[in-house]
């Protein structure tokens, strides 16, 4: 992670997070097994209603988050708890439930629990909550939605009033509260959508989706739900008509289907749904050859290309674009988007990418540039160093691009979804992290969007195992194992720097870049990197032999003592490095002495300004030097890098000494 989300904290305050943690993972072991009570359910659907009213003014709170806005002194907190598995079951094969029949910190393994939600949402920065009703009016229960809260581009629980709980998990929230806590987004379905808000407060169950409409209503609800934006509800009242059609199974209805899976698809590209973008332009051809299905036609080549290209899918989306064209000759659309990804090709091919262009494309709002990946002249396979490793292909010269990424998923600090939070691991002895948990998020939505994009992902390393490498769906969904992305955003982001004055550690700039994730680290490696918006550029530091391994340091902290206990932090392993094996054996006197030296190097640079120094400031600046060499055994240090010179180095070069 970058300087700029780091978080100072004293011991004691560290110590109160990581004893909240514990003290909690000790309530839910004593509660083990202990079977559900009930509540008042006015008093609970109250708490929700106030809570909903005053989210806004809620203060950032250990576990549950923060509402949306947060003061300049806090960050949102909570703890990792023991990961478990997504259910992976068919809802045909689970066993109903009941409420009553839940018991506290279980997994119930073979059931599904169905719901009513009857309070409103309360929104949280890290989780949302509701109650829910069982099969009586008197049974109800918090229902809380840890992090990956939204759906189709809102909140998950307002999607729907009724809902169905694949294998529930019972257990206390992080106020100490009974929930039914989802962690995992395949975990919650729901059975019947709804367009109003304010449902809940019904007693009946017939508003939302409706599902005795005909075809042809869901057609034009949908249509409705597109011009209103509620892009969630035309996603979902196109879905109904096509089940309605495919029961009927009326080959008759031939043009209403396509229309259906024409006017989905577009809803699916507004949603950057890429995969059932396509998916569904091609169900809709119709492959006829008079001018309006020709038209027609061509509209679903536009959008199966769109959606190519912005998977980066260059080679599909030049072939839905030729057909663009082959329908409707001279389409400009379709000839600009061919020009483009001519200049792609290019980019994928010679790695050569138009800078000064791409930063005159950039501002504060705009940092996704139209690029393409140049990853020709490298190869990933097994390590000797760690697990997979990145390694050139072929002989790279010094300050040559090895290679050019777009970032798989990135978060702006100036974004809505961007968030720091502050993290306890159980599974690390409550070790306390900076973690960027609108990223995690915001993966978590893509690969639920685009599962093309999952298997890639999980190719990536992290410490839980979750699922395995191989995609998993279900029902027609994607099964995401949350805790499984979350432990390979914690080791493989990258933190891009403060981006704008408005940038700290609470809403840092991060991203995933998927190739670049394999670069192992060396303290003293062969490679740097350079971000032009969301761009990486990965160069050599010196001359790279075919077959060798690209390395870069992860941390560039001078201290071999901060180093190491940063690289262990952060991404769980000690550097064995030539430079960390000659700095481990120098005394820690030592290590104190070269230390103290930098940081007084450092508060000198602070003050003095190089251009123009005199001969007192240049002296002092010399003198400085010479401490800080002494420390450095010449015999043993020669050829390595000596951080802690580099600093006055540039200020003597500055001043024009040598």
């Amino acid at each position: 992670m970058a300087a700029n989300t780091t978080v100072f904290m004293t011991p004691e305050e560290s110590g109160r997070v990581q004893t909240t943690v514990r003290d909690l993972l000790r309530k839910r072991r004593d509660q083990r097994g202990q079977k559900w009570t009930t509540h008042d359910p006015i008093s609970l659907i109250q708490e929700a209603t106030s809570a909903s009213l005053l989210q806004d003014l809620s203060s950032a709170a250990f576990g549950l988050g923060a509402a949306s806005k947060q003061s300049q002194d806090t960050i949102v907190a909570y703890g990792i708890g023991t990961p478990y598995l997504p259910s992976t079951a068919k809802l045909q094969d689970l066993v109903p439930m009941k409420l009553s029949d839940l018991c506290m910190e279980t997994h119930h393994r073979g059931y599904v629990l169905s719901l009513r939600r009857v309070s409103p949402v309360v929104e949280m920065k890290s989780s949302s909550w509701a109650v829910f009703q069982g099969d009586s009016q008197n049974e109800v229960e918090r229902l809380e939605v840890f992090l990956h809260t939204s759906q189709n581009g809102q909140n998950t629980l307002n999607l729907g009033f009724e809902f169905l709980v694949k294998e529930p998990y019972y257990t206390l929230n992080n106020h100490g509260q009974r929930t039914i806590r989802i962690d995992h987004p395949s975990d919650l379905v729901i059975s019947t959508h709804n367009n109003d808000p304010e449902s809940w407060r019904r007693r009946d169950r017939t508003e939302g989706l409706q599902r005795d409409c005909t075809p042809v209503e869901c057609k034009e609800l949908g249509n409705t739900a597109i011009y209103d934006k509620n892009y969630a509800m035309a996603l979902a009242h196109y879905t109904e008509g096509l089940r309605v059609l495919m029961m009927q199974g009326d080959d008759s209805s031939s043009s209403l289907k396509h229309d259906l899976y024409r006017n989905r698809s577009h809803v699916n590209l507004i949603l950057e749904c890429y995969d059932n973008a396509i998916a569904d332009a091609l169900e809709s051809l119709t492959r006829g050859e008079d001018g309006s299905q020709k038209d027609l036609d061509a509209k679903a080549y536009f959008r199966a290309g769109t959606a190519a290209y912005r998977l980066s899918n260059f080679r599909d989306a030049k072939d839905y674009f030729n057909e663009q064209l082959r329908l409707l000759p001279g389409n400009k659309i379709a000839s600009t988007y061919l020009e483009r990804i001519e200049v792609r090709e290019h980019e994928m091919s010679d790695g050569v990418h138009d800078k000064d262009k791409a930063l005159r494309s950039l501002s504060k709002t705009k940092r996704r540039l139209d690029a393409a990946d140049f990853v020709r002249r490298t190869k990933v396979k097994r390590s000797s160093v760690c697990g997979k490793g990145l390694f050139a292909t072929e002989d790279i010269e010094p300050n040559d691009i090895i290679m050019c990424e777009k970032a798989f998923c990135v978060v702006w600090g100036n974004e809505d979804e961007a968030f720091s939070a502050l993290t306890s691991d159980v599974r690390d002895d409550a070790a306390i992290r900076v973690f960027p948990a609108g990223l995690h998020q915001a993966v978590v939505q893509k690969l639920m969007k685009n599962p093309s994009q999952i298997e890639k992902v999980l190719d990536l390393f992290g410490d839980y195992e979750g699922l395995g490498k191989k995609p998993c769906e279900r029902d027609g969904f994607p099964v995401i194992d949350t805790f499984q992305i979350h432990d390979i955003v914690q080791r493989n982001a990258f933190g891009i720097g403060q981006q704008s004055e408005d940038e700290d550690h609470r809403n840092a700039s991060t991203g995933l870049w998927i190739r670049a994730s394999y670069i192992n680290h060396s303290c003293i490696g062969n490679a740097k990197k350079e971000l032009v918006g969301d761009l990486m550029v990965i160069r050599a530091t010196r001359k790279i032999l075919a077959g060798e391994e690209i390395m870069h340091s992860y941390d560039e902290t001078s201290d071999y003592d901060s180093r190491m206990k940063a690289l262990h932090l952060a991404w769980g392993f000690h550097c064995s490095c030539r430079l960390c094996t000659v700095e481990a054996q120098d005394s820690p006197a030592l290590r104190k002495k070269r230390l103290m030296l930098e940081k007084d190097a450092d508060l000198f640079i602070e003050r003095t300004k190089p251009a123009g120094a005199g001969i007192i400031p240049v002296s002092r600046a010399k003198r400085l030097r010479r401490s800080i060499e002494e420390t450095y055994n010449e015999k043993r240090y020669k050829n390595l890098p000596r951080r802690a010179l580099v600093g006055i180095e540039q200020w003597l070069q500055a001043a024009g000494c040598r």
